[in-house]
């Protein structure tokens, strides 16, 4: 194995793996080592990773060929694309040891920041060494970090739930709302808890929103409800209302009250129309504009970073108000056509209304059927006085035609990845 012989574990978390021909094939989200009876450190026997579509595999640590902080490379032969389970002499180093509250031998208090595997002579990789950040008072800035031996700390061969979150989180912080989600899916609920009620509102805001209904539910269940109420209103208006559709409407109705009231008002518009219907799956919070807005200022609206694709894609124009629901809808202006036009020209010179706008009742299969038919990424939805109400974009639609439970990784686990056989032993 063209590798380095000790590799401390947290630096490969994302790291692309690649197979022989150079092809990636997923990224690096843990190790996995084997608990030994005897005193001797646990033996790593493979690492997990990533694959699209959120699937989590088993890979050998034989299977290796190269590990660095660059890249891991898998040598030749079938990949097994069957979901990892953990077997229960089984330990996920990052997830179970990370943040572990320990006791170095020398008596010194500390946490465990990352933890290094070795090969031995022999081919055998094993956890080796540990380091642990020391106890501080607050006052102090960071505790001295020492790198030592597995058998000179005290506290790892047991699984209580005497842990912090800051080094986990560190590890996870580049991901994507999406793949974050998916991480959490995989602890187990209070260090899933734990860990979402660790990450600051707008970050928390967007994982829920990535979530099955029914995780989404239990962490904002574990937050104290004036929490909870800040965090719902990072979230988008359309899924806040979802989440909030998962309560019973008394909780709904404390967490409505103890929201901002400016933030509060859409939600509460949203929850009023039937399920399956435009009213129900669309954003209160589309682009608008005024006639009398310039091209270049339109422009500059749909750079905001905050925006989605999908919303980001056109500018709905209507009169005074501009906030939903606004003033007469106009028509719509798409981004390519603003890029077409002068920047000074006025988006009532540009603005299109050839097409029909959906109704607050309109049915999701209508609305799936003519957007497809005007290859539209997104379209507006106005009330019987043409006030624009709100926009429906490709994702809402997505979301809610997909079966509910799609992003529940155990739903997922169920269906076969691949008709391909499973390589020799190995996890699974």
């Amino acid at each position: 194995m063209s590798t380095p012989n000790r590799v401390y574990i947290a630096r490969l978390a994302g790291v692309a793996v690649f197979d022989p021909n150079g092809d990636q094939v997923g990224r690096i989200r843990d190790a996995v080592a084997r608990m030994r009876p005897t005193q001797r450190p646990p033996e790593v026997v493979g690492l997990v990773a990533e694959m699209p579509m959120r699937r989590r595999i088993f890979l050998s640590i034989n299977r290796i060929t190269s590990i660095d902080a660059d890249a891991v490379v898998l040598g030749s032969g079938t990949l097994n694309l069957r979901r990892f389970e953990k077997r229960p002499n089984e330990l996920l180093v990052l997830q179970e040891l990370l943040d572990r509250r320990v006791q170095l031998d020398t008596g010194q208090a500390g946490s465990v920041v990352d933890v290094a595997m070795e090969c031995s002579r022999g081919g055998e990789w094993a956890l080796t060494r540990v380091a642990v950040r020391e106890q501080t008072s607050r006052l102090a800035r960071r505790g001295h970090l020492h790198q030592v031996e597995w058998d000179r700390v005290r506290g790892l061969g047991t699984l209580g739930e005497n842990r912090g979150t800051a080094n986990l989180l560190a590890v996870l912080e580049d991901m994507r709302p999406a793949d974050l989600a998916n991480a959490l899916q995989d602890l187990p609920d209070a260090r899933r808890n734990e860990v979402a009620a660790a990450l600051d509102d707008e970050r928390l805001a967007d994982v829920l929103g990535e979530l099955p209904e029914h995780d989404q539910v239990e962490i904002l269940a574990a937050l104290d409800r004036e929490r909870a109420a800040d965090v719902l209103e990072e979230m988008d208006p359309d899924d806040a209302a979802d989440l909030l559709n998962e309560l019973p409407p008394p909780e709904q109705d404390v967490l409505l009250d103890l929201m901002e009231p400016d933030e509060a008002t859409p939600v509460r518009q949203l929850l009023r129309y039937a399920s399956g219907t435009a009213g129900s799956v669309m954003t209160s919070e589309p682009v608008i504009l005024p006639p009398d807005a310039t091209v270049a200022e339109a422009l500059a609206r749909i750079r905001e970073p905050q925006l989605s694709p999908a919303v980001a894609a056109q500018v709905f124009v209507t009169r005074a108000p501009l906030t939903t629901p606004t003033g007469r809808y106009l028509g719509m202006v798409h981004f390519q056509a603003l890029l077409r036009e002068p920047p000074a020209d006025l988006l009532g010179g540009v603005v299109v209304n050839d097409i029909d706008p959906l109704r607050p009742t309109t049915p999701l299969p209508e609305i799936t059927r003519r957007m497809a038919t005007y290859d539209l990424v997104a379209m507006p939805v106005v009330d019987r006085t043409m006030r624009l109400v709100g926009a429906v974009t490709v994702d809402d639609v997505l979301d809610h035609s997909l079966p509910r439970d799609w992003r529940d990784r155990d739903a997922m686990s169920a269906a076969p990845a691949t008709d391909e056989p499973p390589q020799d032993g190995g996890n699974g």
